[in-house]
């Protein structure tokens, strides 16, 4: 007993041990149905933008770049990590760059979110190393149809996976030598919007062969005992009861191959990740415009309709993340909320991004929002000049950094995006008893919009008062009739912003700006945060 009881217990201290330093590391954490981001012990919002996909590399460019994008108030810098880059002879590694970029963030007090260009970027295989790309037979195409090589490396290619593995616990582990204590980099995205481009799946002599095979029983067993969680789109057609894919997936069979040959891989990748520095691992989607069919975007990647297949191959990955460039914004935010899925936008239009950002991080409780091409922005030059909006945005979420997680995972945010061509011209939200509708602002003569964009955050700070940031909007309060029969009105709108820790006021908006005291019209150009405190009283 006494021979048993010793290693028994020394494997409880590790297993705790390992517990206690993965929970030190940035992770998740449920909150009251909401997925909080915890940094060194606190809920932590990305405030963040994606680089270029050429902007990172060389060490110099961090010098000139970091430094800007500190000024335009991120928090968080998405930047490329090359496989080509960091492996260019067989078995030699450089992380030299990536050393650099990491020590001018932690200058610039700036995170970093690494994006590990391996196997593929945008469904392509253009980061691979030289010396994968030149070897088709060792490191096998996927192929079209006719048998034609694709310059897509393909998910059964063995040797690939093996080296792409390896390649990625090398940048894992040299992470955890170079941060494991400052944690700089929060997490890592595994490949980059993957998938076939191309009538129907690969056709390369393995998938031929797979395909026409069984489907893993494990994969069927998973998808039933999700059955309740599956999208329409995959639940239509599956059928447990069938053996091949076309009898267990339908119309659905070749993408959910796909799907499943990517998850798979994508898995394998993580884990070897993983098992060097257990940092949070993500994949993001490239997702369809319209009428766009599986294979004019890439077929197999995270698409939200098979995200469960995602969700039963590759239990390594902690989360999905729609890279969003179209109008369907708010459409697309909602395809992935989904049980135990943290809401990222790893991706988005710069154009829209100051407004998108606000539903964001109101409706959806997203813990960050990234527009493309970050570095494209620039920080006035003095205090006098513009402030890009998505500057504005973020300095306003800034300054709501030691409220906005809390609020969000009590259920006290709120979020509006309306474009002047939105479906809806007004689009209501309760929160604390009380109803907002909003509306793009007119011009009071005319009706002409003030704006054709306009969105807002709306956050209950207390019983009766709310922290609403934004701009172009018109909103009208009552009291929400499910709560009681009590009338409503506004006790106070103030212009407001944060001057360490306290609330400093620099306008109190009453008379002819907020209609005689019956709405809260915003800036029709510039983000703002107001104020506002509202009554009730039975009638």
């Amino acid at each position: 007993m006494a021979h048993t009881s010793i290693p028994l217990l020394w494997g409880l201290i590790l297993s705790q041990l390992g517990t206690a330093l993965t929970s030190d590391l940035p992770h998740f954490q449920a909150e009251n149905g909401a997925q909080q981001f915890v940094v060194h012990g606190k809920p932590f919002l990305i405030l963040g933008g994606e680089l270029g996909n050429s902007s990172a590399g060389t060490a110099a460019q961090a010098d000139f770049i970091l430094p800007d994008l500190a000024r335009v108030h991120l928090n968080t810098v998405l930047m490329p990590v090359a496989w080509e880059q960091t492996e260019p002879a067989e078995g030699h590694f450089d992380f030299s760059v990536l050393d650099h970029w990491i020590d001018v963030a932690r200058q610039q007090n700036l995170h970093l979110v690494l994006l590990w260009f391996g196997s593929w970027k945008n469904a392509f295989s253009e980061y691979a190393p030289d010396w994968v790309k030149a070897d088709i037979k060792r490191f096998p195409r996927a192929q079209t149809a006719n048998g034609t090589p694709l310059e897509i490396l393909s998910t059964f290619g063995t040797e690939t996976l093996r080296l792409d593995s390896r390649a990625f616990a090398a940048l894992m582990s040299h992470l955890r030598e170079k941060d494991r204590e400052q944690q700089t980099v929060l997490m890592v995205q595994v490949e980059n919007e993957v998938g076939y481009l191309g009538p129907g799946r690969d056709r390369c002599p393995e998938a031929i062969r797979q395909f026409a095979g069984p489907v893993p029983r494990e994969l069927v067993q998973k998808l039933l005992a999700k059955r309740a969680e599956l999208s329409p789109q995959l639940g239509a057609h599956f059928n447990p009861q069938g053996s091949t894919w076309r009898e267990v997936f339908g119309e659905a069979a070749t993408e959910v191959f796909m799907a499943w040959r990517y998850a798979s891989y994508i898995d394998s990748v993580a884990q070897a990740g993983k098992r060097q520095y257990a940092l949070p691992m993500y994949v993001n989607a490239q997702l369809p415009s319209l009428m766009e069919r599986p294979g004019e975007y890439p077929s197999g990647g995270p698409h939200p309709y098979y995200l469960q297949v995602y969700r039963a191959v590759a239990p390594a990955i902690d989360f999905y993340s729609p890279d969003i460039y179209w109008p369907e914004f708010e459409y697309w935010v909602r395809e992935y909320q989904i049980q135990g899925n943290p809401i990222f936008i790893p991706e988005a239009r710069m154009e829209s991004a100051p407004y998108n950002a606000l539903y964001a991080y109101g409706a959806a409780r997203a813990f960050g929002f990234c527009p493309f091409g970050i570095d494209s922005l620039h920080a006035p030059a003095s205090s006098t000049d513009p402030q890009p909006a998505i500057m504005q945005t973020y300095a306003a979420l800034s300054s709501l950094e030691d409220m906005l997680a809390t609020a969000q995972s009590a259920g006290r945010t709120r979020g509006v995006v309306l474009h002047a061509n939105s479906p809806r011209a007004v689009q209501s939200v309760s929160l604390g008893g009380y109803l907002f509708e909003a509306s793009l602002s007119r011009a009071w003569k005319t009706g002409t919009l003030l704006a054709d964009d306009g969105a807002m955050l709306l956050l209950e700070s207390r019983p009766d008062e709310f922290i609403v940031v934004g701009s172009g909007l018109t909103v009208k309060m009552s009291r929400d009739p499910d709560t009681d029969n009590q009338i409503a009105g506004i006790a106070s709108i103030e212009q407001v912003s944060k001057a360490g820790s306290e609330w400093v006021v620099s306008a109190r908006l009453n008379g002819d700006q907020s209609n005689q005291g019956r709405q809260l019209t915003m800036d029709p150009r510039e983000i703002r945060t107001y104020r506002l405190r509202l009554y009730s009283a039975f009638p």
